[in-house]
């Protein structure tokens, strides 16, 4: 019994003096991320920590391995190997986009427009294949498409949508924008369009977590951030059927150049500004413009 309690003792100490760390390196969510990572290491849930009675012989070094990374700055996600998005857990890594909390806001959104029994999905600068694999998980009957231009990310969302009936492709959507015979056999037959393109101005100042570890072509869109989602708007008015909807996320300083984006293509109506569940500015959403005659 006293032994336990000793074991039990130890970790406690140890995770307040990881939190003390990691805090110590400008790392807001210390205490978090120090327990997510022992209970990473232990094999078990974090709120189950305070009923372990001895977490292994060697996981006292591991934890001060895994701490020691974690404080220069390694991506909590990248340490666990995972990532939590809406109702799913996605493989992450080096060399893919980490999916943020902000995207569920856009996801909530999705899951709750009206489509057909069956619909046509296209996710758009896929990444990980979070919003893909998220909208498979509500939707099972749909035909998801998700697409991206990097290998290594096109990599991580085949094993997260491994099971479910999602089309992975790879093809830069700049390009999809501009030549209307690429992906012909979707033009005007997609139910829902959704984006998390790179939208970050190139000139933004963002944690090290992002600067060293993100893919720099899934964060940054140009000067004003704007240079990927110009593209996707425009290809989603040509893929989206009459009625359509579409969802752009984009940086919190850019939410009137994108309605304006929309605007600009003639094609889509009732385009509206949405914020994030922090209050932020973060994605648009429209739907494509109904054919004269066929109401509104």
């Amino acid at each position: 019994m006293r032994g336990s309690r000793t074991s039990r003792l130890s970790l406690r100490r140890a995770i307040d003096d990881a939190a003390a760390a990691l805090a110590e390196a400008g790392i807001d969510s210390a205490r978090w991320d120090a327990e997510q990572l022992a209970a990473h290491l232990a094999g078990t849930d974090r709120g189950r920590l305070a009923l372990l009675d001895s977490p292994g012989e060697d996981f006292l070094e591991r934890y001060r391995d895994v701490v020691a990374a974690r404080s220069q700055r390694v991506p909590l996600q990248h340490l666990l190997g995972t990532a939590a998005f809406g109702p799913v857990t996605l493989q992450v890594g080096p060399g893919v986009f980490i999916p943020r909390p902000e995207t569920e806001a856009m996801l909530e959104w999705a899951t709750a427009q009206q489509l057909p029994l069956q619909p046509v999905i296209v996710d758009l600068c896929t990444g990980s294949g979070a919003l893909a694999v998220a909208l498979a998980h509500h939707r099972p009957a749909a035909r998801i498409v998700a697409i991206d231009n990097s290998d290594a990310a096109l990599e991580y969302a085949g094993r997260n949508a491994r099971g479910r009936a999602i089309e992975l492709l790879r093809a830069d959507v700049t390009e999809l924008a501009d030549d209307p015979g690429l992906l012909a056999e979707l033009n005007g037959r997609v139910d829902m369009v959704v984006a998390n393109p790179p939208y970050v101005p190139d000139d933004s100042v963002l944690d090290p977590e992002v600067t060293q570890h993100d893919p720099p072509r899934a964060v940054f869109g140009g000067p004003d951030g704007l240079a990927v989602i110009a593209p996707v708007v425009r290809l989603a008015g040509r893929l989206l059927r009459p009625g359509a909807v579409v969802g752009v996320e984009h940086d919190d300083t850019t939410s009137a150049a994108t309605v304006e984006s929309f605007h600009r293509t003639g094609v889509f109506d009732d385009v509206r500004a949405r914020r994030d569940l922090t209050g932020r500015p973060r994605y648009v959403t429209a739907r494509r413009r109904r054919r004269r005659g066929a109401g509104d």
